[in-house]
């Protein structure tokens, strides 16, 4: 186990070695995340849409 000062130097090495994104890619795949989610939202209430009008369909000839 190394001593308690070599070990926060080689923290902060570790730290200066790590690329931080800038504030511009950090709004762009914010807002690319936001977009994806509402597509997906989209995608699903339409497919859970036609499920539901599919067994209702069935179900009413059935019944």
């Amino acid at each position: 186990m190394a001593n308690p000062v070599q070990f926060i130097s080689q923290v902060r090495a570790e730290v200066g070695k790590i690329s931080w994104p800038t504030r511009r890619e950090v709004i762009t795949t914010t807002i690319m995340v936001f977009v994806m989610a509402t597509l997906a939202s989209i995608f699903f209430f339409l497919v859970d849409l036609a499920i539901k009008s599919g067994l209702s369909g069935i179900l009413h000839l059935v019944g």
